[in-house]
């Protein structure tokens, strides 16, 4: 390669550059490559020097390489400049063709421009030729179109007389020809048509009104009931089949149903009247199987199967029925008698076998999954305002019974007996009737409400009670001071003995089944305290009579004679007459409670008086008369309970309320005096008068023979304090 060569191929240096460099990346790179190459090669001939003899033959297999790659870089070049030849060429013969194309696409413009203004010409021609064609499709079906008019007003005269598949099917024939008259006119609407809306509207409507009335119309002209629901079962299959826009009167067919059998039944506000709801109640449970058994015989088969006439009925009456009763608890409070109404109707009456649960209705009927006609909340409200006015009502009666019971006691006959000759009065059997009638209602509703008028029962028992105990207080006191002076006071106070103890021996029907064993604490509890009031006044009034007989011990009278001992047995023993009309146990424990009151008023007497003995024989009579009065009481009481005036048996409890510091009487016997221990001496207090009695030992007081007497022999002193505090 000659150097001018050499020179054409090498590059240019850039402008500003001193030293040659590489355009390229790559060509930089394989200069990099062939002096690390040729480097490497001298090395290795430096440091072999008998490999210099082959550097002639190197060179000359260098000078062939690079001859070669001169053909192959020559070779690359020139047919890279062919390629640009030949590029150059197609672009100058693209660059003609597109130049003709521009030349005929002028040309093709320059046409469409001139045929644009020759179709301007011809619009004029070409609505006329439009024009003609509807001329001629009017001209054909003139006369149809000018029958159109009196096919409406023949459809309106059908709709009228209720012929509905006439009306119908001449609707269909109108709108066809519509249709027919729409495309050809390219859809130009035509006056004639404009009645067409409004028929099919009243037609619809018509068969709304024949569906609202389908109960009324399946018993008088069921084939009346059959068109209407045809003409909406094919209308529904023409629109669909022909993908035209539903007129919908299918829903409007199957919402009319439900609507006429609503407004039938529940179209009418009830007004919650006093009485009014159980007669409404009482009509619905006739007329609701019956509705449902004229939808089974006779609306089922004249509509079609997935109609579920039936269960469209059954849900439709459901559904207005609680509807109904939601809106008339949300009104005025209802009446004790009208809750209780609602509630036994809607949770036993509607499922029961008397309605919705009758085995002649099919399985279509069951409303049972459905919302029941009351919920949780309604329950509850009706429940808390049925238990508060009873409450009411309940109060009102107990307190009229009381009032009528208080009002005998004033009266100038002794109370009445019954059969067997024990005080008897109506109230105790007339208050627990009142709250066992209650509670026995209220248990045909539900345990709950059941459970609810116990309670109240319960309460308003323990009010009565607390009542009764203030009355007889306020009875008691008028008798004191003298106010009124009823003249058989005792025996009223022994007749309300009674009447506790036949309230203590029924109270048990009030307490609920399952519940827990202290429900009834509060009433027994008020019951005792009762118990206990009757027996204090009782023995006030005991007292009352004896007392006069008490304040004369003792003294020279007592000491000699046993007169005034008689006088207290005998009127203790005619108070105590009137016991035989008061029931067992009751009776031995007032007896008992008598017993214990007599011998202590008799003890404190004898204790808070003075007498002075003048001698060991007068201190000898004493001791013999207090044996003698105690052998005379103990003679009483025994006597009291072995004869005929109290044959009740053995007294089987104790009686309470005892003031404290007495003596507590165990019941089942008399009285029984006697120490467990030793006497103490009773000292007097400063300025007092005293007397020294010689007493025999206590155990000789024994009223009770079981009694255990005293060991000592000896008489003992007693030293009786007469002070304002008695013994001390």
């Amino acid at each position: 390669m000659d150097s001018a060569t050499k020179d054409e191929m090498q590059p240019s240096l850039p402008p500003g550059s001193s030293c040659p460099g590489p355009e390229w990346p790559e060509q930089e790179r394989a200069e990099r490559l062939a002096r690390g190459a040729a480097l490497k090669w001298a090395s290795g001939i430096f440091y072999r020097p008998e490999q210099l003899a082959r550097l002639g033959q190197y060179r000359s297999r260098e000078v062939q390489r690079t001859c070669s790659l001169e053909a192959r870089i020559k070779s690359v070049v020139q047919s890279y400049l062919e390629g640009v030849k030949t590029g150059v060429w197609q672009l100058a013969q693209a660059s003609e063709a597109v130049q003709g194309a521009r030349e005929a696409l002028g040309q093709a413009h320059g046409l469409l421009q001139g045929a644009a203004e020759a179709t301007q010409t011809l619009r004029p021609l070409r609505e006329q030729v439009v024009q003609h064609k509807q001329l001629q499709v009017l001209s054909q079906l003139l006369p149809r179109l000018w029958a159109v008019p009196a096919a409406v007003a023949h459809a309106r005269s059908l709709i009228d007389a209720r012929q509905l598949l006439e009306a119908y099917v001449c609707l269909r024939e109108l709108e066809q020809l519509q249709e027919e008259t729409w495309a050809p006119l390219g859809g130009l609407e035509l006056a004639v048509f404009e009645g067409l809306g409004p028929l099919a509207e009243a037609l619809g409507q018509a068969v709304e009104a024949a569906a609202g009335a389908a109960g009324r119309l399946a018993r008088e002209d069921p084939a009346q009931l059959v068109a209407a629901v045809r003409v909406a079962e094919v209308d529904a299959g023409y629109t669909a089949s022909l993908e035209l826009a539903p007129r919908g009167w299918r829903q409007r067919c199957l919402q009319a149903l439900q609507e006429g059998l609503d407004r039938t039944h529940f179209g009418t506000p009830l007004l919650p009247e006093p009485g009014a709801l159980a007669g409404w109640l009482e009509a619905l449970r006739v007329a609701l199987p019956a509705e449902l058994a004229i939808a089974e015989a006779l609306v089922a088969p004249c509509c079609p199967p997935h109609y579920k006439v039936v269960q469209l009925w059954a849900h439709t009456l459901h559904s207005g029925l609680r509807r109904c009763l939601q809106q008339l608890l949300g009104g005025p409070e209802l009446g004790a008698a009208d809750a209780f109404t609602l509630l036994h109707w809607a949770l036993h009456v509607y499922l029961g076998p008397e309605m919705m649960g009758s085995l002649e209705l099919g399985p279509e009927a069951d409303v049972s999954q459905l919302e029941p006609l009351l919920t949780p909340e309604n329950i509850e409200q009706l429940e808390a305002t049925f238990v508060a006015q009873i409450q009411a009502n309940v109060a009102q009666w107990l307190q009229k019974a009381l009032d009528g019971e208080v009002a005998e006691w004033n009266r100038e006959q002794e109370p009445g007996t019954d059969s067997s000759g024990f005080y008897h009065s109506p109230m105790p059997a007339i208050v627990l009737q009142i709250l066992e009638e209650n509670i026995r209602v209220s248990s045909l509703v539900s345990e709950s409400l059941q459970q609810r008028v116990q309670g109240m029962a319960l309460s308003e028992l323990g009010t009565f009670l607390r009542s009764f105990s203030d009355a007889l207080i306020r009875f008691s006191r008028d008798h004191a001071r003298g106010e009124a002076m009823p003249p058989h006071y005792v025996p009223y106070l022994l007749a309300t003995l009674n009447h506790q103890s036949a309230l203590s021996s029924s109270v048990s029907v009030l307490q609920p089944d399952g519940a827990a064993s202290g429900a009834l604490a509060p009433v027994e509890t008020a019951l005792d305290e009762l118990q206990r009031r009757i027996c204090r006044l009782v023995l006030e009034a005991l007292l009352a009579e004896l007392q006069p007989l008490f304040a004369a011990l003792p003294s020279r009278r007592w000491l000699s004679s046993p007169e005034m001992l008689d006088d207290v047995c005998e009127r203790t023993a005619r108070f105590c007459q009137d016991f035989r009309r008061v029931r067992n146990p009751a009776a031995q424990l007032l007896l008992a409670e008598a017993e214990r009151t007599v011998v202590l008023q008799y003890l404190r007497a004898l204790m808070q008086g003075r007498l002075v003995c003048r001698g060991a024989d007068e201190r000898t009579q004493a001791a013999e008369r207090l044996q003698q009065d105690a052998a005379q009481l103990r003679e009483l009481f025994l006597g009291l309970r072995g004869s005929r005036l109290c044959p009740l048996g053995p007294a089987r409890g104790r009686v309470a309320g005892a003031a404290p510091g007495r003596t507590q009487l165990l019941a089942g016997g008399p009285t029984a005096l006697a120490l467990c221990r030793s006497p103490r001496t009773l000292q007097p207090r400063p300025s007092t008068c005293s007397c020294a009695v010689l007493l025999p030992s206590l155990g000789a007081l024994c009223l009770t023979p079981g009694c255990p007497p005293d060991t000592g022999t000896a008489p003992r002193r007693l030293n009786c304090v007469l002070g304002e505090e008695g013994i001390k």
